[in-house]
């Protein structure tokens, strides 16, 4: 059988923990964030992470992850 491919957006957007959670970084941090308040930015800061049934999804997308 031939090896399955990995989905290149989704590689790019999220990794694996070692406890097998999915994060992600967490948008509205790019540019624009002189008026957002600085615990907002703090928040944004933070990884997020994934709730299982979206997480199920992406684990399929990344399949060597």
């Amino acid at each position: 059988m031939p090896k399955m491919k990995t989905h290149s957006a989704t590689k790019k957007r999220f990794r694996l923990t070692g406890g097998g959670k999915v994060v992600y970084k967490k948008s509205g941090r790019g540019h624009l964030t002189g008026h957002k308040a600085e615990s907002r930015i703090r928040r944004l800061r933070r990884k997020g992470i994934l709730p299982d049934a979206q997480a199920r999804a992406v684990k399929v997308l990344l399949p060597y992850a």
